[in-house]
């Protein structure tokens, strides 16, 4: 764990000297090298991230699909969507717009002697460990992803904006980031707060969603895999995934335009737990209901503005 945290540290220095601060330097923005350099460790995870999924999880795709992909617009969208998130440009727009206001908030709490409760401390000598901490982390965030996600399917307001990431006919390992950019910041506040609260430390937090990411994009890839009966029941795999995003089986519920199974992000655990988990399935048809001719073909839009724009129509009730 040391080797592979030092030879990161390293990459980082690297790309840092090599391109950002120079960069910086010679846009005259010096004033902001100490904040690039944070900004930098994202830019290589998500290298990083793009890397595994080129060489891993394309080639599984193209070995075992569920589908032949014949929307080669939407997939080449959905590429742009990751690299936005991937390559850190979401985040470090975030990072300078909102991180100030976090950095104050709780900097006045600390003045106040409200303290971060430290959970790998819960029990010492086990759980402070590196791999037991980060496997705690991982079980928390990822049940309050879950939360999240039964959320912006039960509210009509957070669902319009959720639809975004519904919409793709045809799901690859590329669609986990296609979402509505203003869900995605309520998301990563959500986890922002969440780590501030439980003393997360910055490099843990970045591990937490370098993981979450890719097991994501794996869920979501356009592969024919199971893990079996029990490998189902401990990590979402394609399968499992999938059957959120079919058609009027997944999103939806009781007939009901709102609800649905199979929520989890990471562990089918909390589906298993809250009753919202249903295993099995044949790689059913993805999309949302009302997108089919039949039901009306509602345009849920074919570029990147038209999709954010049309989001927020639908939250105001105008799309």
């Amino acid at each position: 764990m040391d080797t592979i945290t030092d030879l990161f540290a390293a990459a980082q220095q690297w790309l840092f000297e090599a391109a950002i601060q120079p960069l910086l330097f010679a846009m005259g923005m010096g004033n902001l090298v100490e904040d690039a350099f944070d900004a930098t460790m994202w830019l290589l995870v998500g290298v990083i991230q793009i890397v595994v999924l080129v060489a891993v999880i394309a080639p599984m795709q193209r070995w075992k699909p569920v589908e032949q992909v014949t929307d080669h617009r939407g997939i080449r969208l959905d590429m742009i969507y990751t690299v936005i998130h991937r390559l850190g440009i979401f985040r470090v727009a975030l990072f300078f717009a909102i991180d100030p206001l976090w950095n104050a908030m709780f900097g006045s709490l600390h003045v106040m002697g409200l303290s971060s409760f430290q959970l790998d401390q819960l029990w010492p000598g086990v759980t402070d460990g590196p791999i037991a901490s980060l496997l705690l982390y991982l079980l928390l965030f990822d049940l309050l992803g879950y939360l999240f996600h039964r959320a912006v399917h039960s509210y009509r307001w957070l669902w319009a904006l959720h639809s975004v990431h519904h919409s793709q006919r045809q799901m690859t390992m590329w669609s986990d980031d296609r979402n509505h950019l203003l869900e995605d910041l309520l998301h990563d506040t959500m986890l922002v707060i969440a780590s501030q609260l439980i003393g997360v430390a910055p490099g843990q937090f970045i591990a937490i969603v370098a993981i979450s990411n890719l097991i994501e994009s794996f869920s979501h890839a356009n592969v024919r895999i199971s893990f079996g009966r029990i490998g189902e029941k401990l990590i979402v795999g394609p399968r499992f995934h999938r059957l959120h995003h079919a058609i009027g089986l997944g999103h939806e519920s009781r007939g009901r335009r709102l609800g649905g199974h199979n929520f989890a992000v990471l562990f089918p655990i909390w589906d298993i737990l809250f009753g919202t988990a249903h295993f099995g399935g044949n790689y059913e048809a993805t999309g949302i209901r009302d997108q089919l001719p039949e039901q009306g073909g509602r345009d849920y839009g074919e570029g990147f503005f038209a999709q954010q724009w049309l989001g927020l129509k639908r939250m105001v009730g105008r799309g």
